[in-house]
């Protein structure tokens, strides 16, 4: 692997991004910390291990953002290798489907896009315990797969809560806890600033950066990376 910059973030083979919740914009991180990479001259893969909703053309829009994002080319069913067309939680959809989603397919399928690139960025489905098959939840595939944990924390009320839980259940499971990164979902929250200092208090790891609050969706990364990639050093 390359290492022609500093990076606050100690460096492995991939970053598994997940969320306080669903909708709290962890796609969006996972773009930014892949533009991030690539500033710093590497190749990054980006992986979608399972993904519910669908467009038209049977693609998810999280997995065509991934997959615009990254600089490494891979087949879509590396990227993404179950999908499902109802938005719901993967797990019904897949039962509905017929389909057992299995960890062995994603160990696989992680492992042919590492082989591809320096650091492949692996983005969860909905928050760290939404349940993955009847055996298990999404929190066995950063297990599985041995990677460094980054938590999204939507700014919205009961973010404090659900960022402490969170953080505990990954540590829990003997997994690091990269960074967290904030961001203001709520444009009208009360007492945001309050509600983020609290969390940069208590959370023992480091807070990446915030994301501001912008109408506009799918956030321009040029236009919403400027702390994050301050706080990478790369801006």
């Amino acid at each position: 692997m390359n290492d022609p910059s500093p990076f606050p973030l100690p460096l492995s083979r991939g970053f598994f991004i997940t969320g306080t919740d669903t909708g709290v914009g962890k796609t969006h991180v996972a773009c930014l910390l892949i533009e991030s990479l690539k500033k710093r001259g590497l190749r990054a893969a980006a992986m979608k291990p399972v993904a519910a909703g669908t467009a038209a053309d049977g693609v998810n829009e999280d997995v065509r953002r991934l997959m615009a994002a990254s600089n490494v080319s891979a087949p879509k069913e590396l990227v993404n290798p179950y999908c499902f067309a109802p938005a719901v939680a993967p797990h019904i959809a897949a039962r509905q489907t017929g389909v057992t989603m299995d960890l062995d397919v994603i160990a696989a399928a992680y492992e042919e896009l590492a082989a591809l690139a320096d650091v492949v960025v692996v983005e969860g489905a909905g928050g760290f315990l939404v349940p993955f098959n009847d055996a298990c939840g999404m929190d066995a595939i950063p297990v599985r797969l041995g990677l460094p944990v980054i938590m999204v924390v939507g700014l919205r009320l009961g973010c404090l809560n659900h960022a402490l839980l969170t953080a505990e259940a990954v540590e829990a499971r003997g997994l690091s806890l990269a960074g967290w990164v904030a961001n203001r979902v709520d444009p009208d929250m009360e007492m945001a600033e309050e509600n983020l200092t609290s969390l940069r208090s208590i959370l023992r790891p480091p807070c990446l950066g915030e994301i501001r609050w912008q109408e506009t969706f799918p956030v321009d990364l040029a236009e919403g990376s400027g702390l994050i990639l301050k706080a990478l050093g790369l801006a």
